[in-house]
C-alpha cells in the first residue's frame, strides 16, 4: 500500500477559505449573449440573429455573431423594430448550420441573458429542433438580478436600456444581437460589484443569495400568525397605522406569510417589510371581490410601496369635440358634452400618439382655434400639404367636414381598419427606405391607438349594461354570486351546496350599491376594475343570471387587429409595453 495516497487525504481537514467553498466570480467563465427573432413563441417564431461575448475576470476572451435565415418572412414590425430585414439574412446560414458552433462557443461556461427565460426558451427549442439536449449550462438572468439588487430610486425600471445608461456601459443597446450582448456585459459587471456588498464571491453565491430571508423577514414573522386563511385584502402598515401596501389573496394567511420567507426576493418589498409594524386584513365574501376592494383601497390610500393602480384619476382621454368643425384634444375629465371619448390612456404622450395616427388617416383640423361657418380664418401648412380641407377659410363646407367626422367616429368606436391600413402602408414605405427610426415612430402610434381602441371596446361592452348578475362555482360546492352595475361591481355574495338560487339573487340584487353612472366608455368605475370584473366573466365555468340589456363587441373592432400585433411582438426581451398587453 503507497502511504502517500493517505497524506494526500489530509488536505481535505484544513478549513478552507470562501472562496474554495464555490468556483469565485473572478474564475466564472460567462458567455452573454443574445436573440433576435421573429416573434415572441419559441414554438412559433425562429431566430434571425445571435451574439454572444464571452468573459472572464472583466477580460472578453471571444464574441460570436451571427445572422440567421429563420427560414420564412420577417414580419414588417419585426424589422422596423430590429432593422432585420429578409434581405438581409438571405444569404445567412440557418439555424442547423450554426447552432452547432454557438453551442461550442458556450460550452462549459455560465450563460447569462437579459430576461433569460425568453432567450432559453428560443435556445432549447432549436437544440430540440435539432436532435441536441438541452443546454445544462448554469443561467444567470441580469434582468432578475437587477430586480432584486435596486431599487425604485436608483432605476424607474429593469429594461436593458435603462441598466446600460444606469452603468455606463460603452455600448448602447439597440436591438441587435451583439451590441445587446455587449451592454449586457456592461450590466452584468456593474451588477456583480453590487452583490459583493452582499457576501456574494462565488458563482454559487450569486446564483441563490437572493433565496434567503432577511433577518428582517425572520424577526417579523409573527405579524402573520393571526391572519385568516380566507380571501381578502391585508394592509402592511407602519408604527403610525398609515398603510405602506397594499395586495389581496384568495387566501390571506398563505399569502402574509410568504412575505416572511425566502420566496419573497423583491429587494423594495423586503424593504417595506423592515418598516412594517402591523398586518390588518379584510375578509370578503369572493375573491373578485378581494382584488376590486384592493384596487380601490390602493387608489384612496395610494401606499408608497405599491406599484400600480396607485392613481387612477390621472388617465387622460382622447376627445372628439363637439362643434361645427370638431378636432381632437386630449383632456383628462369626462363631460356629458356629446363629445366621443377613446381611452384611457396613461399618459398625454400616450395620447398624443394615437391622436398622431387618426390624423395620418382622417385629415381632421389639427388647429386649436374655435371655428364656425361665420368665422374665417387664414389656412395652415397642413392645407398646403393636403392633410386639411381648410374649413378655416371656407374651403371645406361643414357638410363636407361631417364625413371625416364620421369617419373618426367609427374609427374610434368601432373599426379602426381605416388608421391602420394608413399606418402600415407609411411603415412599410419607410422601411424600404431604410428610415427605421420613422418607422419606430409610426408603430408606436398604431400600438397605441389599436390598444386603446380595443381596450375602451371591451370596456363599453360591460359598462353599457345596467345591471348583470353571474354566479361561478366555488370549491365548496356553493356559488359565488356577483351584481355588476355599469362595470361596477355592486355585490358579492356566496350561495350554499343545494340551495335555491332565487331568494339568494333576489336578496344580493336588493341589496347592491346604488349606482349612477357618468359620462364617457367608463361611467361607474375605473378601467382596472371593470377589466376585473371581465377576466372574471370571461372565466370558465360562469353562467350569466341576469343580463339587463345585449353585451357584445363590435364585429369588426380594434381586438381582432390588436391580437395580430400581439402575436407579432409578444414577449420579445426588452420591449415592455407602455399601455396595456405587452407588443414585445
Amino acid at each position: 500500500m503507497s502511504v502517500p495516497v493517505f497524506k494526500v487525504r489530509r488536505v481535505e481537514a484544513v478549513q478552507g477559505t470562501l472562496d474554495e467553498l464555490g468556483t469565485p466570480l473572478r474564475d466564472v467563465t460567462f458567455v452573454v449573449f443574445d436573440l433576435e427573432t421573429t416573434g415572441g413563441s419559441a414554438a412559433e417564431h425562429a431566430i434571425t440573429e445571435i451574439g454572444a461575448v464571452k468573459v472572464r475576470g472583466g477580460e472578453v476572451l471571444g464574441e460570436f455573431a451571427t445572422l440567421v435565415d429563420p427560414g420564412g418572412p420577417i414580419p414588417p414590425f419585426i424589422s422596423v423594430l430590429t432593422g432585420i430585414t429578409d434581405a438581409m439574412v438571405m444569404a445567412a446560414p440557418k439555424m442547423p448550420e450554426v447552432l452547432p458552433a454557438f453551442l461550442e462557443f458556450a460550452a462549459g461556461a455560465t450563460l447569462v441573458a437579459h430576461n433569460a427565460p425568453f432567450d432559453m426558451g428560443f435556445l432549447k427549442a432549436a437544440c430540440a429542433a435539432g436532435g441536441y439536449p438541452p443546454p445544462a449550462n448554469p443561467v444567470v438572468d441580469t434582468a432578475d438580478l437587477a430586480r432584486r439588487v435596486l431599487t425604485r430610486d436608483e432605476t424607474p425600471n429593469c429594461k436593458l436600456a435603462t441598466l446600460a445608461r444606469l452603468f455606463r456601459s460603452v455600448t448602447d443597446p439597440c436591438h441587435r444581437a451583439l451590441s445587446d450582448a455587449k451592454a449586457t456585459v456592461d450590466v452584468l459587471h456593474g451588477l456583480i460589484g453590487r452583490v459583493g456588498s452582499y457576501g456574494v464571491h462565488t458563482l454559487e453565491d450569486l446564483r441563490s443569495f437572493v433565496r434567503a430571508p432577511t433577518p428582517e423577514q425572520q424577526r417579523k414573522r409573527h405579524l402573520a400568525q393571526s391572519v385568516p386563511g380566507a380571501p381578502g385584502v391585508y394592509v402592511f402598515e407602519d408604527a403610525k397605522g398609515e398603510a405602506l401596501y397594499i395586495g389581496k389573496s384568495s387566501n390571506l394567511r398563505n399569502r402574509v406569510r410568504s412575505y416572511f420567507t425566502a420566496s419573497e426576493t423583491r429587494p423594495r418589498v423586503r424593504e417595506m417589510v423592515g418598516i412594517a409594524e402591523s398586518v390588518r386584513s379584510i375578509v370578503c365574501a369572493t375573491a373578485l371581490e378581494a382584488e376590486v376592494r384592493e384596487l380601490r383601497m390602493i387608489g384612496a390610500a395610494k401606499p408608497r410601496y405599491n406599484k400600480r393602480s396607485r392613481f387612477p384619476e390621472r388617465v387622460v382621454w382622447l376627445k372628439l369635440t363637439d362643434e361645427p368643425f370638431p378636432r381632437l384634444s386630449v383632456v383628462r375629465d369626462l363631460k356629458d358634452d356629446h363629445g366621443t371619448y377613446l381611452g384611457p390612456f396613461s399618459s398625454s404622450r400616450l395620447a398624443d400618439e394615437a391622436r398622431a395616427a387618426l390624423h395620418e388617416a382622417i385629415p381632421l383640423r389639427q388647429c386649436t382655434q374655435r371655428l364656425s361657418p361665420r368665422v374665417r380664418r387664414s389656412a395652415c401648412t397642413l392645407a398646403g400639404l393636403g392633410r386639411c380641407g381648410a374649413p378655416c377659410e371656407g374651403r371645406e363646407s361643414e357638410g363636407d367636414y361631417s364625413r371625416h367626422v364620421e369617419s373618426a367616429r367609427h374609427a374610434m368606436e368601432r373599426d379602426p381598419e381605416v388608421v391602420v391600413s394608413a399606418i402600415e402602408t407609411r411603415m412599410r414605405r419607410l422601411s424600404a427606405e431604410q428610415r427605421y427610426e420613422e418607422a419606430a415612430v409610426d408603430r408606436d402610434r398604431l400600438a397605441a391607438y389599436v390598444r386603446t381602441a380595443a381596450r375602451m371596446q371591451r370596456l363599453r361592452s360591460l359598462t353599457a349594461i345596467p345591471q348583470m348578475v353571474a354566479a361561478a362555482p366555488a370549491f365548496d360546492g356553493g356559488w359565488d354570486i356577483h351584481v355588476v352595475r355599469h362595470g361596477r361591481l355592486a355585490a358579492a355574495g356566496v350561495m350554499p351546496r343545494g340551495a335555491h338560487p332565487v331568494p339568494y339573487v333576489d336578496a344580493l340584487v336588493a341589496t347592491a350599491e346604488t349606482v349612477s353612472p357618468g359620462p364617457g366608455p367608463i361611467p361607474a368605475a375605473s378601467a382596472e376594475e371593470t377589466e376585473c370584473v371581465l377576466r372574471w366573466l370571461e372565466a370558465p365555468g360562469v353562467r350569466l343570471v341576469r343580463v339587463d340589456g345585449t353585451w357584445s363587441l363590435p364585429a369588426y373592432g380594434a381586438g381582432r387587429l390588436r391580437a395580430r400585433m400581439e402575436r407579432a411582438y409578444q414577449g420579445l426581451p426588452g420591449h415592455q409595453p407602455r399601455e396595456g398587453k405587452p407588443l414585445r
